[in-house]
């Protein structure tokens, strides 16, 4: 799938991506394997980057009509996977923006060298895809004030250009609830299967 405009290089390695930014509280926990074989990929590392509750993605502020401060590393970040192919990320539930439903970004990355400035480089990119959120979740988040400052048009899941309507084969995180009501936070998963060859 593309990566989309708003791709930087220089994530860095880190859980928690939300630099402070207001959002339902969102944690991401994926799980890396082989598509052929199932098995778990130790030490991939996986990134995710994705847009604010008002659309804008760090390093291009001002792209969905809003302004605000932009050091360029808000909602973005890695993480090298466990001997289980599982990374989790704490971040904030995604706003939308132009003809786009709800969604995060993701790239798997193998071989790569961790940086003396705390990012990486290098290896083989072996995944690059979305994750997306159901649409009855994301109507009640858009709801929420900090949401519903965003002015622009929002497109639903299934008229999405991407989102081919596959479900967790499509990206579709399972998401659980675990606190009341939808500004208590959302916990999102999903198994990626990638191909090594």
């Amino acid at each position: 799938m593309t990566e989309g405009p708003y791709h930087l290089e220089g994530a860095l390695v880190r859980a928690d991506i939300g630099e402070g930014k207001e959002g339902v509280p969102l944690r991401v926990a994926l799980t890396v394997v082989d598509a052929d074989s199932c098995v778990p990929l130790p030490d991939a590392m996986v990134e995710l980057w994705h847009c604010d509750a008002l659309g804008e993605y760090s390093g291009f502020v001002g792209g969905n009509g809003h302004d605000g401060p932009d050091d360029g590393r808000f909602l973005r970040g890695a993480q090298r996977a466990d001997a289980r192919g599982a990374v989790e990320f704490a971040t904030v539930y995604p706003g939308w923006y132009g003809d786009r439903c709800v969604h995060i970004h993701v790239k798997v990355h193998t071989g790569v060298t961790e940086t003396g400035d705390g990012s990486f480089e290098g290896g083989q990119e072996l995944h690059t895809g979305q994750l997306f959120f159901a649409e009855a979740t994301t109507r009640a988040v858009a709801a929420l004030p900090v949401y519903a400052a965003n002015t622009g048009a929002r497109t639903a899941l299934d008229d999405d250009q991407f989102y081919d309507g596959g479900g967790t084969v499509s990206g579709l995180l399972a998401l659980t609830a675990p606190g009341d009501g939808p500004g208590t936070g959302y916990a999102g998963s999903l198994t990626l299967g990638v191909r090594r060859d």
